[in-house]
C-alpha cells in the first residue's frame, strides 16, 4: 500500500440508524476513512445521525443543504409512486432531477480544494443508482484528480412472467428505465470517470463497451462483524427451521414460500419464521399456515436473534439488486436458498447455498418444495456449509475487507497497471 490517500468521500445518503442505500453508504463511507485522510460529504438530513455516532461536523464530515431543492421533489415523488414502499423507479427519477444540485453545492463548497490539489481521490459511494449521473467526474477530471463512482447497482429487468408483480408494485415507470442512457450528462459521467465499481454483472453490462475497461465488480454490501455475533444454532433435533426476512410484497415472494411450504408446515416437518411487514401481511396471516410464526417489523439489529434459530433463510424473491439479507444470513452461519436471478445470485454458490433456476411463478414454487421436501428429510450437510457462508462472508464482505478492495483501487488509480479483480 502506498502513501495515505487525501479522499473526499461523497455518500449523499448516508445514516447509520436506517437501512437499505443509507446503511451501505454509511458504512462503506467510515470503513474507508478509518483507513486513509478521509473528509465524508453527506446530505443534511443526515447530520444528527453522524453527530450521534461520534463524527465531528467540520472535521469528519460536511452535512450539504439542497432541501430547498429536493425536499418539494420528493413529496412529489412520494404521490407519484401511489403507495408506501411502491414504485421505486418514480422515486429514483425524482433522485435524479435532484440530485445535480447537490453536487453543485459540493463543487461551490470543495471545488477550489480539488482544483488545488488537496484530496487525491473524489469518490461517490452514493447514490448506488446508475442512472443518476454526476457532473463532479468532469470538474475532477479537468482538475485532474482521480473520480470514482460506485459501487453503482440497480435496474435489475423484471422476470417475465411477473408482469402482475410489476404492477402491484407501481413499477409504471420501468417499461421505460432504458431511456435512462439517454439522459444528459451520462456520456460525460462515464467518461471522465477515473473507474466505475459495479456492484453488479447486469449493471456492468449496461455500461458501454468502450468505458468496460475502467469497470471493477463489487458487490456494494457487507456486513458489520461487531453486529452479527456468533453463528446460527437451531436445534439439533425437531423440524427443520427456515426464515424469511423482507417486505410482506409481491416481488420478495413470501406467498410463494408458503404455497412452496404449505404440505411441509401441514406435516409438522417445518417451522417458518416470517419477519417484515408489508401490504401482504395480513392477508398471508389470514391463511392460517400452521408451523408459521408472524413477527411483523423488527428492528435491523434484532433480527439476528431469531435468524439464528434456523437452519436456513428461505428467499425466493425475484428482484434484488444486491440481496444484503443474504449476506446476513451467511454471517451467520444460516445458508439461503434463494432464487437464482440478480443480486443473491451472484453473492450464492453451491458450497454455502441453494439456488433454484428463475422460472415462472409455479416453477418456483414447485422447485422451493422440492429443495425443502430434501431437506426435511436430511439436513445434515448445511452446518458444512453453515461454516463456508461465514468464512465467504470474512474473506470478502466485512466493511473493512470492502475498505481495503477500495483502497487497493486508489492504488491503481496512481500506480496504474493492471486494475484489481477481486472475484
Amino acid at each position: 500500500m502506498s502513501r495515505l490517500k487525501r479522499v473526499l468521500i461523497i455518500a449523499e445518503a448516508a445514516n447509520p440508524e436506517w437501512v437499505s442505500v443509507p446503511l451501505v453508504g454509511w458504512s462503506l463511507a467510515t470503513a474507508i476513512a478509518a483507513k486513509c485522510d478521509a473528509h465524508i460529504v453527506t446530505q443534511v438530513r443526515n447530520r444528527d445521525a453522524f453527530m450521534r455516532a461520534g463524527l465531528i461536523e467540520g472535521v469528519d464530515f460536511t452535512a450539504i443543504d439542497s432541501e430547498a431543492f429536493a425536499r418539494p421533489l420528493w413529496a412529489l415523488g412520494e404521490k407519484l409512486r401511489m403507495g408506501q414502499g411502491k414504485g421505486f423507479t418514480t422515486l429514483q427519477v425524482i433522485n435524479a432531477l435532484s440530485y445535480p444540485y447537490f453536487e453543485r453545492l459540493i463543487w461551490q463548497r470543495f471545488g477550489a480544494a480539488i482544483k488545488a490539489g488537496e484530496y487525491d481521490v473524489v469518490h461517490r459511494i452514493t447514490p448506488l443508482s446508475p442512472t443518476i449521473s454526476s457532473p463532479l467526474a468532469a470538474k475532477c477530471a479537468r482538475a485532474g484528480v482521480p473520480f470514482i463512482l460506485g459501487p453503482l447497482n440497480g435496474g435489475v429487468p423484471w422476470p417475465k412472467g411477473f408482469d402482475s408483480e410489476r404492477r402491484r408494485e407501481r413499477e409504471w415507470l420501468s417499461y421505460l428505465r432504458s431511456a435512462y442512457k439517454a439522459m444528459p450528462g451520462r456520456k460525460a459521467t462515464l467518461k471522465y470517470a477515473s473507474a466505475i465499481l459495479t456492484g453488479s454483472h447486469h449493471t456492468a453490462s449496461e455500461v458501454p463497451a468502450r468505458y468496460r475497461e475502467k469497470c471493477i465488480y463489487l458487490p456494494e454490501n457487507g456486513i458489520d462483524p461487531a453486529r452479527f455475533t456468533g453463528r446460527a444454532a437451531p436445534p439439533k433435533d425437531g423440524p427443520l427451521r427456515a426464515c424469511f426476512i423482507g417486505r410482506m410484497v409481491p416481488y420478495k415472494g413470501p406467498d410463494m414460500l408458503l404455497d412452496a411450504a404449505a404440505p411441509l408446515l401441514a406435516s409438522g416437518a417445518l417451522e417458518i419464521e416470517m419477519i417484515g411487514d408489508g401490504p401482504m401481511l395480513e392477508p398471508l396471516k389470514a391463511r392460517g399456515d400452521q408451523g408459521v410464526t408472524w413477527r411483523g417489523w423488527m428492528a435491523h439489529e434484532d433480527v439476528q436473534s431469531v435468524l439464528k434459530t434456523c437452519h436456513l433463510l428461505s428467499f425466493p424473491s425475484i428482484r434484488e439488486f444486491g440481496g444484503g439479507v443474504v449476506l446476513e444470513a451467511m454471517a451467520l452461519g444460516a445458508v439461503p436458498l434463494i432464487v437464482d436471478y440478480a443480486g443473491p445470485g451472484e453473492l450464492v454458490s453451491d458450497a454455502w447455498g441453494m439456488k433454484v433456476p428463475l422460472g415462472r411463478r409455479d416453477k418456483i414454487v414447485d422447485d422451493f418444495r422440492a429443495r425443502l421436501t430434501a431437506l426435511c428429510k436430511d439436513h445434515s450437510a448445511l452446518p458444512a456449509m453453515g461454516d463456508a457462508a461465514i468464512s465467504r462472508v470474512q474473506s470478502h464482505f466485512t466493511w473493512e475487507r470492502k475498505a481495503e478492495q477500495i483502497l487497493q483501487v486508489y492504488d491503481w488509480l496512481e500506480n496504474t497497471g493492471q486494475a484489481p479483480r477481486f472475484f
